[in-house]
């Protein structure tokens, strides 16, 4: 069983910042083909919210455009979600998600990922 392994998680008030980890066996984070990360409010379902294929190129959900970064550090296969501007509605459980190469696999904010995370929380109050 492939385990990506999150961090980072937590509570803030709104306007307030997280970081958010993640750590995985190579295949999944420094050679996958798409790693991105998914989310799941409350009460709601989940969606993707960035993703940075393995060229580096990277897209966002347009909720998260202007606030959100997603970046890599492939020397320590660990993903990373900048997190700025935290909103309420950002409340959710977090997760990372990778995707080794498929054929039609589009690198784009989506829920579809082969291999995932346990999740971390993220609470934002008003």
């Amino acid at each position: 069983q492939v385990q990506l392994v999150e961090s980072g998680g937590g509570s803030v008030q709104a306007g307030g910042s997280l970081r958010l980890s993640c750590v995985g066996p190579s295949y999944t984070i420094s050679y996958a083909f798409c790693t991105g990360w998914v989310r799941h409010p409350p009460g709601k379902e989940r969606g993707g919210v960035a993703t940075i294929a393995n060229d580096g190129t990277t897209s966002y959900t347009d909720s998260v455009k202007g606030r959100f970064t997603i970046s890599k550090e492939d020397a320590k296969n660990t993903l990373y979600l900048q997190m700025n501007g935290l909103k309420p509605e950002d409340t959710a459980m977090y997760y990372c998600a990778a995707q080794t190469w498929l054929w039609g696999f589009d690198c784009r904010p989506r829920t579809d990922f082969t291999y995932w995370g346990h999740g971390t929380q993220v609470t934002v109050s008003s």
